[in-house]
């Protein structure tokens, strides 16, 4: 068993780089598989000061639910670090045993240079698929594995960069057994600007955007839906149709166009080995910090109008319709139960209910819940027990989530699922997956969708998908013209 003075400690260092964005930074490593960037857009909406950027992780977690039964792969790339292969079958209690164990062989006795209290450091980050609710929730799932991507897929990172947006300090945080292995792995970052090639990587799509189902076919679920509703089955079931198109080129900078154009508070981009996410959510799904829980989910949304007047009016209406506060109040309801089942008792509040938010696109209306984890709860007992995020599922959960299965035509995959990290001192921040695309053999997809209550219209929610992707297809479809 290793003593503290034989573990690695946790550095936290100033760093001079020829670049100092995260997008000109994440450019140089953006190839390698896992290459992870959390990227806040500078979006004061979720407090977005640091971007975050990882890759080559020590070791990887994935996790690929077929059938209702999971097929999990383990691997250790640095050997300094003997991490052992979890017991048991449950992804999220083999996620926390290889966060303790990671964390249990850094020296967390930091040496900084006059760092502030940086998010994440070090630990776990990654991505999990909303069709991993056969695991949370026990959904059966006789659809075939449509997709490349795995529904888990998590790196063990002892080295990143983090971004300062407010001061454009770059910090290297690492915990290294030796200066060679830190310094080879800074040595993309530092290479003159001058050296690298400044042409943006080509990208377009080779087809157009395509539904998964007509006009006719969302109607027709719609109706069923409603049919659920007037029968009590349920209060509210969140319905998305998915978009998808072919493709060549580098989807990193399809994802550069998307954020320059969304600058979405939670937005991501991931390389696997297979497979690319490029994520613009809005929305945070659970945030942990000095063990105190927040999550903000997002029900009730109004399209963007260029004349301000308008816009304006846009928002008002949002704030005021009765039809959008009680479909946020339900999910809002749905979460403090989620959140109830790892926090103390008495400890989940709501500080603000029914608040706009304006994003490039649309306003949404967005609440606020909070509460305090059980001393004897981990960071992921918490995601598992609110997995997948309430706000897209629909209420009562369980039942919302089988009725999903049963009328929408293809899995989410990434879609309403998460992403984000688990860090070493504990805390845990992760974003819902909605306004986000998978590309993966040459195709694109992309999902969008609304929560339907009794008064909902199938027009006015058909509209409603198409508004909150109106920032995304379009501006693929005309990269590059």
């Amino acid at each position: 068993m290793s003593t503290s003075s034989s573990k690695p400690k946790l550095t936290i260092e100033k760093i001079e780089t020829f670049a100092s964005t995260c997008h000109a930074l994440f450019q140089r490593v953006q190839h390698k598989p896992w290459a992870m960037l959390l990227d806040t857009a500078n979006n004061r909406l979720s407090d977005g000061r640091y971007d975050i950027i990882v890759y080559d992780p020590l070791a990887t977690y994935s996790y690929k639910a077929i059938n209702n039964k999971g097929d999990a792969t383990f691997e250790v790339f640095n050997s300094a670090f003997s991490l052992s292969t979890p017991s048991g079958d449950c992804p999220f209690s083999s996620l926390a045993e290889l966060h303790n164990e990671f964390t249990s062989q850094i020296n967390l006795a930091r040496t900084a240079t006059n760092a502030p209290q940086l998010p994440y450091k070090l630990g776990a980050m990654g991505l999990f698929s909303y069709d991993i609710n056969t695991v949370t929730d026990n959904i059966k799932d006789a659809l075939p594995s449509q997709y490349t991507l795995p529904d888990i897929a998590v790196g063990f990172y002892n080295q990143s960069l983090i971004v300062d947006n407010q001061t454009g300090i770059v910090y290297h945080c690492s915990a290294c057994h030796s200066e060679q292995e830190k310094k080879a792995w800074l040595l993309p970052f530092l290479s003159d600007e001058r050296t690298l090639s400044q042409s943006t990587p080509a990208f377009k799509l080779n087809s157009p955007w395509q539904s998964n189902m007509s006009k006719t076919e969302y109607d027709a679920g719609m109706q069923k839906i409603d049919a659920y509703l007037r029968a009590g089955d349920c209060y509210q079931v969140n319905y998305a149709q998915r978009f998808s198109a072919t493709y060549t080129g580098c989807e990193w900078a399809a994802y550069k166009a998307l954020s320059e154009t969304n600058k979405a508070p939670f937005s991501a981009f991931i390389r696997l080995e297979n497979a690319a996410i490029l994520s613009l959510s809005p929305e945070r799904f659970l945030q942990l910090k000095n063990r105190k829980v927040q999550t903000k989910p997002i029900k009730g949304t109004r399209k963007r109008a260029d004349d301000p007047v308008k816009d304006k009016a846009m928002a008002e209406e949002l704030f005021n319709s009765e039809k959008d506060r009680a479909e946020n109040l339900m999910i809002v309801d749905l979460l403090r139960n989620d959140l109830s089942k790892h926090c103390q008792a008495f400890s989940v509040q709501v500080p603000a209910l029914f608040s706009v938010e304006s994003y490039s696109a649309v306003h949404h209306l967005v609440s606020t819940v909070e509460g305090e984890l059980k001393q004897d709860a981990s960071p992921f007992d918490l995601l598992k027990g609110a997995f997948p995020g309430g706000s897209i599922t629909g209420a009562p959960k369980v039942r919302a989530m089988q009725i999903i299965q049963e009328l929408e035509p293809d899995k989410r995959s990434i879609y309403c699922g998460s992403i984000g990290y688990v860090g070493i001192d504990g805390d845990m921040d992760t974003s819902i997956c909605i306004r986000t695309v998978l590309a993966e053999k040459g195709e694109l997809f992309c999902w969008a969708g609304g929560g339907i209550v009794l008064d909902s219209t199938a027009s006015n929610e058909y509209q409603e998908t198409h508004d909150k992707v109106a920032r995304i297809l379009p501006i693929l479809s005309n990269y590059g013209e």
